[in-house]
């Protein structure tokens, strides 16, 4: 299984507490914060007046520890926020210090996407990019509770994530959907077995908590913040918890607070094929038949898999994978065309690599668990739980949307949190945030992961004077950094000056 709103941004570039006890499933009563206390504050003086010991960061799996500029630290948060005074768990942090000391404004903290994304392995290779905030800004990322070095779940093995790439997930007959859901019922009893009672607090609300008290920790009153992906969802958590906290907020590549399970499944299927029409365009394919032509190879594929020259084989489920990431950048679609015309030859070791890059597999057959991170958040946040008959019942509208991605997605609102062992939180995120500061939403029409109406849709959410919308005529994930100088000079211009651009600004 696999969940598309995540960013991708490092691979488009080129992704405990034992048993269960204690807190019973849904027992997450901090899911809002009180009427009496909305800040969410109430904070033991151990926790708000804790000190983080920084210090040199280690070397993180086979990645080596970053340059001396970087340190890093344990933040410790409320593993309940309904019981302050209660067990803890550590958030790993990260930073490096803003270059001009006199003209520092404060900490900019970041999150890259997901959920589970590891910001403290992120943070420091995309920090090029961030040259002109570092002038003023120290730059601080961490990992969300759930997340890497943040009591990291892990559901299963390398040798069974290994196993279940063989499993279709777009079954095509009773014994199939049977393996489909077996699978995914499967994942989720690994997951509780994983994470214990600690997957009933992975919930996108508790870290933007943990973000408030990690604002507090770093002497900041107001939170400054770049969200990107899954980020800015995370970002709409923090301004609607905390409202009178906000700082200077960006969002990129923005998922809409709207939509339900089902919905943005629908709204990626739509952006993905969007992005694969213009791909084409670029080719000068007609979209509509070279999406039939990628289609029908799928279809091949999915009858009889195809060699790559090594013990694997590319199945109908990796190839469609292979295909999603490339559609990431606009820079990944000369790879997307080899791999195609590859795969057309009879060669599958193109599109099976790029699969394995989107799934973080190594060469020696080793998996990051930032899917198990992104599916124990996801499905902790969401009550949409669509069964299979559901599912079946919309694949002729997710067809239509989309003739490469639609019956692939369609599936995927059945499996993806199929026998979750905790129920979900919300119908939909909740973002407004009356009172707040100017929040700097920005939208590419390009992308694929995150359309760009969801933009629109957070900007709206957020409330009046307080989302700020800025559209980018561009392609790919995101919008900062992509070449585009009028939308870098606009948000250097926010994070540094406090200048948001006017509301409705386009950059072509």
């Amino acid at each position: 299984m696999t969940r598309w709103v995540r960013s991708t941004a490092l691979l488009a570039g080129a992704v405990m507490i034992a048993g269960c006890s204690g807190t019973g499933a849904g027992d997450d009563r901090s899911a809002r914060p009180s009427a009496a206390d909305p800040a969410g504050g109430g904070l033991p003086a151990a926790l708000t007046g804790q000190q983080p010991e920084w210090s040199d960061c280690p070397a993180s799996g086979d990645a080596p520890a970053p340059e001396d500029s970087w340190q890093c630290a344990d933040l410790k948060v409320p593993l309940d926020y309904a019981h302050p005074d209660g067990p803890t768990i550590d958030v790993a942090l990260i930073r490096t210090a803003a270059r001009e000391k006199d003209s520092r404004i404060g900490s900019l903290v970041f999150n890259f996407g997901g959920p589970g994304g590891s910001g403290v392995s992120m943070l420091p290779g995309f920090a090029p990019g961030y040259e002109a905030l570092q002038q003023r800004y120290d730059l601080v990322s961490f990992d969300p509770r759930g997340v890497g070095a943040s009591e990291g779940v892990r559901c299963r093995s390398d040798q069974k994530i290994g196993t279940a790439e063989r499993v279709d997930l777009t079954p095509d007959d009773g014994p199939e959907e049977q393996a489909f859901l077996a699978d995914a019922a499967d994942f989720a009893a690994g997951c509780e077995q994983g994470a214990g009672p600690l997957l009933a607090h992975l919930s996108t609300d508790n870290t933007a908590r943990d973000m408030d008290l990690l604002r507090q920790v770093l002497g900041d009153e107001e939170l400054h913040y770049f969200g990107v992906s899954y980020g800015t969802q995370l970002g709409g958590a923090y301004a609607h918890l905390f409202p009178k906290r906000v700082g200077r907020l960006v969002f990129d590549a923005v998922v809409d607070p709207s939509a339900d399970g089902v919905t943005q499944a629908k709204n990626q299927a739509r952006g993905f094929q969007r992005a694969l029409d213009n791909y084409l365009e670029d080719r000068g394919e007609d979209p509509a038949e070279g999406s039939r032509a990628i289609a029908d190879l799928l279809r091949r594929i999915d009858a009889d898999p195809l060699p790559t020259g090594g013990e694997r084989e590319l199945t109908q489920t990796l190839a469609t994978i292979g295909i999603f990431i490339t559609l990431y950048s606009e820079q990944s679609w000369p790879a997307l065309t080899e791999a195609l015309e590859a795969a057309e030859e009879g060669d599958g070791a193109p599109l099976l690599a790029l699969a394995d890059m989107y799934n973080e597999r190594d060469e020696a057959g080793r998996y990051s668990t930032q899917s198990h991170s992104q599916r124990a958040i996801s499905c902790r946040d969401a009550k949409d739980r669509t069964t299979a008959e559901q599912a079946r019942a919309s694949l002729e509208e997710f067809r239509k949307i989309s003739p490469v991605f639609g019956e692939f997605l369609g599936w995927d609102t059945a499996g993806w949190c199929h026998q979750w062992p905790v129920p979900g939180l919300q119908e939909r995120s909740e973002v407004s945030a009356p009172g707040a500061a100017p929040i700097l939403v920005i939208g590419n029409t390009g992308d694929p992961a995150t359309p760009y109406e969801g933009a629109a849709r957070m900007a709206d959410g957020l409330g009046e004077d307080v989302g700020v919308l800025m559209t980018w005529k561009g392609e790919g994930h995101g919008a900062y950094g992509n070449g585009s100088s009028c939308v870098d000079d606009a948000v250097n211009g926010y994070l540094l000056d406090g200048r948001a651009p006017k509301d409705g600004t386009v950059c072509s």
